[in-house]
């Protein structure tokens, strides 16, 4: 019992050195990039990643902006600033270089926030429509300040819709599953969720799923243009029927030869939107760009996740650069973390204009990729726990399974 007392003691006053020699400190600056002026006042906290991300230190920032923080021990830490109530994360940064964050300023709405393609996904069985409905939207203010409330984004679906799942991504972010709010009349929804400025061509992505009755085997959709829409898109299999004969025009993009594709342009608030689906069918995705029978080689154009979707033709199809999204689906905002958790961010894969270039990482690469991904949706999730667009039960449940996950990779590295 003695001998037992003795090491459990030694191995605690060895952890307690260790802990005290393995301090360090992590300085940087908060910039508000709206006003380009330091942001005074701002919460600063320091989270571990290893323990679920607890706060291990927590400070303000000072006239200057500035900060400092201590580090307990070596972890995988994160540095959260929280400004005008949004969070926005880096790295915790190693040795002596500079932990600086950019903030943005918040109001509930900002002018010349846009849509740039709503794409509307269509598959039908057993008497139901099944669609999948995206928005990339864009928020170019200058100077640059995130739209963010409680109907951040509002959209309007069929009264008959029963809403399945709903997700979102920041620019450069990873994909999150959220709640969707009722937002007034019946079909009218909001997502709680910010519209970050623009990251160069990145955008935010809004995704929901959801289904309709379809015994007759057609249904006349309505869509209500809430904001600027650049191009509606409409993709079905090659089994099912497309009509629009009132409205905006739309017209067939012979992209794919594997599903069918109709855009329209210039949608505008208080323009008519109306089509009308048919036939039954499911979008093909084993053998997505398949020429012939043929597969296409490994490290060939199309040959990595979302490729294969046909030689450009002379008139780029306004949807292209979402291929990869709507072709796949966007398993990741919907299902689940783990998908994501083991392959890189898709900005990491070389994705450009619609085509995923493939790479072929090292063990420690994977390794690095796989921890970041993991620390990435950690403090994403903490991000939406923050915002109050996460439930309690969801939080809980999808942070385990990623401290799960991460407390796995953490002993193979």
């Amino acid at each position: 019992m003695k001998l037992t007392q003795i090491v459990f003691r030694t191995v605690a006053l060895s952890l307690l050195l260790t802990g005290v020699v393995a301090q360090a400190q992590i300085t940087g600056t908060v910039t508000d990039k709206t006003t380009s002026k330091p942001a005074v006042g701002d919460t600063v906290v320091l989270v571990d990643v290893q323990t679920g991300m607890g706060e291990v230190a927590k400070t303000t920032t000072d006239a200057g902006g500035h900060y400092k923080l201590t580090k307990p021990g070596h972890s995988n830490y994160l540095v959260r600033a929280i400004h005008q109530g949004a969070p926005y994360f880096i790295g915790a940064p190693e040795g002596n270089a500079p932990g600086d964050i950019s903030v943005y300023d918040v109001t509930a709405k900002v002018p010349g926030v846009f849509v740039e393609a709503d794409v509307l996904e269509f598959e039908a069985a057993n008497g139901q429509l099944q669609v999948t409905e995206r928005y990339f939207v864009h928020n170019p203010s200058q100077p640059p300040t995130t739209q963010w409330s409680k109907q951040s984004f509002q959209i309007v679906l069929p009264q008959e819709a029963v809403v399945e799942g709903a997700g979102a991504q920041r620019p450069g972010g990873l994909p999150t599953s959220i709640n969707l709010d009722a937002d007034g009349p019946k079909g009218h929804y909001a997502f709680n969720f910010p519209i970050q400025p623009d990251d160069g061509d990145k955008s935010t992505l809004f995704e929901i799923s959801y289904h309709v009755p379809y015994s007759g085997g057609t249904f006349t959709f309505k869509p209500q243009v809430l904001l600027p829409t650049q191009s509606i898109g409409v993709l079905l299999p090659k089994s099912m029927t497309f009509s629009s004969k009132t409205g905006l025009a739309f017209k067939s993009v012979p992209q794919d030869p594997t599903i069918q594709t109709f855009v329209a342009k210039n949608a505008v608030p208080g323009k008519e939107v109306e089509f009308t689906i048919s036939g039954t069918g499911s979008i093909p995705r084993e053998e997505q760009g398949a020429q012939g029978g043929q597969q296409p080689e490994a490290g060939a154009p199309g040959s990595g996740p979302g490729g294969g979707l046909g030689a450009p033709i002379a008139t780029p199809d306004p949807l292209t650069k979402y291929k990869w999204y709507i072709v796949t689906l966007v398993i990741l905002l919907m299902a689940a973390a783990a998908a994501f958790l083991l392959r890189k961010p898709a900005s990491a894969t070389g994705f450009e204009g619609g085509t995923v270039q493939p790479f072929a990482p090292s063990p420690t690469d994977k390794s690095a990729a796989l921890l970041n991904a993991l620390k990435d949706e950690l403090f994403a999730v903490e991000s939406e726990k923050i915002a109050g667009t996460l439930a309690p039960a969801e939080y809980a449940e999808v942070k385990a399974a990623l401290e799960t996950v991460l407390r796995r990779a953490l002993k193979r590295k």
